[in-house]
């Protein structure tokens, strides 16, 4: 299933546009704190849909019934540039257990990449919610081999993928590849370069929030 911010008004019109202007990309602060309010709003979202129970709280003059989170939840993020958006997820699912994923895209002079995937650490995934974070969805191709990497640490019950901007053929591939999934959004650029980048996209989200990195 797809969630989209991008059809209905909300703050994350603002905090992403300010994300895309290159003429306030070089303030990296506000670039780190604008992707981790966007993680606040995708987790508010998702906890819409996630299951809840009946559950009660002592108050300092009584009981009163609540619902509170049925389910563990997992948030695993793919290093570098997941890490703000992460954040953001954690700061409002606070008790969640955490995965961290080291894949990137090895470039060759033809053009064509390969996704390398040098280091993971999990906990058991067993009937949790596992929500995966990574901000740019291209062509899907990390966030496929970053699932079935994590499948190998249990059966989650739902998987949440969630991206700030994803290309139609990304997403199309995500339904391929993942047909119960949810994709989180917040904008959708139909395309995609000969390279796979996200046109108009934002830039290379992991340089613009820490900084650039030698190229090999």
């Amino acid at each position: 299933m797809i969630h989209n911010l991008s059809e209905q008004h909300s703050l994350a019109h603002e905090f992403l546009a300010e994300l895309r202007d290159v003429h306030r990309q070089t303030d990296r602060l506000k670039f780190r704190k604008n992707l981790e309010r966007l993680g606040n709003i995708f987790a508010y979202e998702i906890s819409k849909i996630l299951e809840f129970k009946d559950t009660k709280v002592e108050t300092p003059l009584g009981v009163a019934d609540t619902h509170t989170i049925k389910n563990r939840i997992v948030l695993a993020t793919i290093l570098r540039a997941g890490l703000p958006l992460h954040q953001g997820l954690l700061d409002y699912f606070d008790n969640a257990d955490n995965a961290f994923i080291a894949a990137y895209r090895r470039n060759h002079k033809d053009g064509s990449f390969e996704i390398n995937m040098e280091y993971i650490t999990c906990p058991n995934l067993e009937n949790a919610d596992l929500i995966l974070v990574d901000p740019m969805l291209a062509t899907g191709a990390s966030i496929q081999k970053a699932v079935e990497a994590l499948k190998e640490y249990g059966k989650f019950r739902s998987l949440h993928i969630v991206t700030l901007i994803a290309s139609t053929y990304g997403k199309e591939q995500i339904r391929r590849f993942f047909p119960k999934a949810h994709l989180w959004m917040a904008a959708e650029d139909e395309e995609l370069t000969a390279k796979s980048y996200i046109v108009p996209g934002l830039g290379d989200a992991g340089d613009l929030a820490f900084g650039s990195k030698l190229q090999e």
